[in-house]
């Protein structure tokens, strides 16, 4: 019984982390409606666990000096977590669109029931004579004492019509077509979570019931609800992590990816430039990224007036004809033409690149030819790097016309 109470730190730690995680979107858009809903559902959720605690219970009746004053204090916070659901689900589903008169109306008919619960509740608690101290099972000792009875029965009602409201949107919502991958888990995780509040709800209410008619089931409510809680609210932090981390870690092995993808082009560009990449070790992955594109396109500028767009267009030729997709015939056509530049600058002297106007025979011009694919392209390009095999392939390819034609004439 005494670990299943220990227990109760762990959902306020993960509540916690997603608060944390939250926070700075939620103090940056304050006047957001979702993310106020989401800042104060986490926020009552922490302060339940952290309230509901035996020892903090204990600490709550001595400070005060009230015998049981931490019932009232635990169930508002419930009850205000609970309308904090309902408020998230109408912030939530109404984000894209303007927020309606019925919106409207369904926010402020959230707030006042609910806030009037709370009232009910410190009143309720005023009235009631509840002397003995009961830290763990205070529902069940005081099923049938009058107007305590009352207000355990009203914060459970008040909990279980939020829970299955809230689960029943959400669920709805997560089988909704287009949704991102890791929202539609998040809103399975979140689902979960409600639906697991509604055993807790269940097993306090079956308990409570049970004393009614004279039985004991109060393990029910000692062991199985508490336990149900702490599952529910890591549940439920889990639905609000995992769309913001999942998006977070998918961007970074994005980035990562893209990166590496650069390196077999970027290792080619070194003989144009003469230097390495600038290299920062504290430098973020986007930046580093950023600073390999860069790196490349301004080798590739440098290069452009080797660049030779006839043999660029017979080795598309010859790949397209080798049955390669469109997309990789380019890319392939582009690499050929790419090494070839390369080698035709190591050949050309440093004289005559200054001098001469127009570069190598086979440029379109002085201005040189269109490297504007090469430019955009360059994550395809690099990836056919990787495999040298099709670019000779292709290159061979594309040289042989002309070799026919040489022998002929």
């Amino acid at each position: 019984m005494h670990g299943l109470h220990i227990s109760f730190w762990l959902p306020t730690v993960v509540l916690g982390a997603a608060l944390a995680i939250k926070l700075p979107s939620i103090l940056k858009l304050w006047r957001d409606p979702l993310l106020r809903a989401v800042g104060g559902l986490l926020l009552f959720a922490c302060a339940v666990f952290v309230f509901a605690a035996p020892k903090t219970i204990a600490w709550t009746n001595r400070v005060t000096g009230v015998p049981n004053i931490a019932a009232p204090w635990v169930y508002s916070l419930l009850t205000a977590l609970s309308a904090s659901w309902l408020l998230l689900v109408i912030a939530w589903r109404n984000n894209l669109t303007e927020r309606s008169a019925q919106t409207r109306r369904a926010t402020r008919w959230v707030v006042s029931v609910y806030a009037g619960v709370v009232v009910a509740l410190w009143v309720l608690f005023a009235l009631a004579d509840v002397p003995v101290e009961r830290i763990r099972d205070l529902d069940t000792y005081y099923a049938n004492t009058p107007f305590m009875r009352e207000e355990i029965l009203l914060y459970l009602l008040a909990h279980t019509v939020a829970c299955s409201v809230t689960a029943g949107l959400i669920w709805n919502w997560s089988r909704t077509e287009g949704l991102d991958a890791w929202l539609r888990w998040g809103l399975r995780f979140l689902g979960a979570g409600y639906v697991t509040n509604l055993l807790f709800s269940a097993a306090k209410l079956t308990a409570v019931a049970a004393r009614w008619t004279g039985h004991d089931l109060d393990w029910l409510s000692t062991s199985i609800a508490p336990s149900a809680a702490c599952i529910a609210a890591t549940l439920v932090a889990i639905g609000f992590i995992v769309p913001h981390a999942g998006q977070y870690l998918q961007e970074r092995w994005r980035v990562r990816r893209r990166h590496r993808g650069l390196k077999p082009l970027s290792r080619l560009m070194r003989s144009v430039v003469g230097t390495r990449e600038p290299l920062a070790l504290r430098a973020t992955p986007e930046l580093r990224l950023i600073r390999r594109e860069t790196f490349i396109r301004d080798a590739l500028l440098q290069l452009s007036r080797y660049l030779d767009d006839d043999l660029r267009a017979r080795s598309y030729e010859a790949a397209v004809a080798l049955g390669f997709e469109r997309g990789r015939a380019q890319a392939l056509a582009a690499a050929v033409t790419i090494q070839d530049a390369v080698r035709a600058r190591e050949r050309s002297p440093r004289s005559e690149g200054a001098t001469s106007p127009s570069g190598p025979s086979g440029l379109s011009g002085p201005s040189g030819p269109d490297t504007t694919y090469l430019l955009r392209e360059i994550q395809a390009v690099s990836e056919v790097l990787r495999r040298p095999e099709d670019i000779d392939a292709v290159r061979e390819h594309a040289a042989a016309p002309a070799e026919s034609l040489s022998a002929h004439e």
